[in-house]
């Protein structure tokens, strides 16, 4: 094996591949609206369906009602954000354009009538955003930079299982690392309890693993209805790492830094029916725990290289006091032509995120998407394209629940694009589909 990458490390490379190309600012919250091309354009409903590979983190119990006897799928899926921030400092600033591309990998195999097996790379989660910013004054005056980024990558394993004599109904799960990463940058008034009020520069960066599950079970109801649930576990991630602090006050110095990330839980559910042998609906209903979640990020702060005028260890708690979201999500798709398929969709969610604690850093106030796809079939491929648009309402923040008051008095106006592609390959016969 001395010539061969270990699979261990070539797993962690590929979940780190999301985190190296770029950051994601995402949909309900900071969760996507579907993490594939054929999801996305028929805004993100995926519960009901066995046609794709992001089956395998919606709902594993679908794999044992899937079409073929194996799915490959390959893809894409990039974001664009366009995040305005003001406040009495600064007029309407736009953070800075980037495209943040997320891969996608799935393949599934059937073994036999009962059992079907299959492993996923995704990165549902996310969050980031780059502005320049005229600091608060008197401590940082002139353009600062504010910067941002966390991300959730999952690698799963999964399988599925359909009792003999019930063809009907599977149930499946999956097991894997969750992969997490979180970085901030700018300028930042310490909200305690250590040195509560003190001023500085802050550049954190942690990073870590936890363990994450999931179960599902897909029901054929009747030849042209089927239904699907599941259950995503929250991931906690135990991180460490490093925060950097440089105070007018207290000089400069370096910590190390312990943590958990938490990421939520979600409760789906969803139906899909074929109307006709063209057109196919579907909706989707998804509760989302982020008032568990993202209550607060305590960093556990210990060895400073200064400890002349820093305390050995401190504490210090971001606020998020983040409320759960129950996400709607509407999607239809129709045959067209032979072999070409077009797909809309639309979702709604309340924004999670309190106006006392919405920041530059995570300016996550998108609550409606609209998407439409399409998909091509190519030598043996189906290829997908989609494109969603997310955007909220105009956020008004008149007292921040950040000491300090950075943040008071701040306008916040929220949008994002998503582009996504992908390409899914099938083998074997079997197909339920009327087309």
């Amino acid at each position: 094996m001395h010539r061969l990458l270990h699979p261990a490390r070539v797993l962690l490379c590929l979940a780190m591949l999301p985190n190296l190309c770029g950051r994601a600012v995402l949909a309900d919250g900071v969760t996507l609206d579907g993490v594939s091309a054929v999801s996305i354009g028929r805004g993100g409903t995926n519960l009901g369906f066995a046609d794709n590979g992001s089956m395998i983190h919606d709902n594993p119990g679908a794999m044992g009602q899937m079409d073929s006897d194996v799915i490959l799928q390959l893809g894409v899926t990039t974001m664009f954000s366009q995040f305005d921030y003001g406040d009495a400092d600064n007029v309407q600033q736009r953070s800075q354009n980037q495209m943040y591309p997320l891969p996608e990998v799935a393949l599934i195999k059937r073994l036999d009538s009962q059992w079907s097996v299959g492993f996923g790379l995704y990165t549902p989660t996310g969050f980031g955003s780059v502005y320049n910013l005229e600091g608060n004054a008197p401590f940082f005056t002139g353009p600062q930079r504010y910067e941002s980024f966390g991300s959730l990558s999952k690698v799963l394993f999964g399988a599925s299982y359909t009792p003999v004599g019930h063809e009907y109904i599977s149930f499946g799960g999956t097991i894997g690392p969750g992969i997490s990463f979180v970085n901030l940058e700018g300028p930042y008034t310490l909200q305690g309890p250590t040195a509560a009020g003190v001023p500085g520069m802050l550049d954190l960066g942690v990073d870590g693993a936890g363990f994450t599950w999931s179960a599902g079970v897909s029901c054929q109801l009747t030849p042209d209805t089927s239904v699907g649930f599941s259950y995503l576990a929250d991931v906690k991630v135990q991180a460490n790492g490093t925060v950097g602090l440089n105070s007018p006050v207290l000089g400069d110095t370096l910590y190390e830094v312990d943590t958990e990330v938490k990421w939520p839980r979600t409760i789906g559910g969803g139906l899909r029916h074929q109307v006709n042998c063209r057109t196919v609906v579907a909706v989707d209903l998804i509760w989302t725990n982020w008032s568990d979640a993202f209550d607060h990020l305590d960093l556990y702060l210990s060895d400073p290289s200064n400890t002349a005028t820093y305390p050995p260890n401190a504490l210090e708690r971001f606020p998020l006091n983040w409320r759960d979201t129950f996400s709607t999500r509407i999607g239809i798709e129709r045959i067209v032509a032979p072999g070409h398929t077009a797909r809309a969709g639309y979702v709604h969610h309340k924004s999670p995120i309190p106006n006392g604690t919405i920041t530059p850093w995570i300016p996550a106030a998108l609550e409606h998407a609209f998407s439409l796809g399409y998909g091509v079939e190519w030598r043996g491929w189906d290829v997908n394209a989609a494109y969603m648009y997310s955007f909220g309402p105009t956020v008004n923040v008149t007292t921040s629940d950040f000491i300090g008051g950075d943040f008071d008095n701040s306008v916040h106006r929220n949008r994002s694009h998503c582009m996504a592609f992908s390409l899914t390959r099938k083998f074997g016969s079997g197909c339920k589909s009327c087309r």
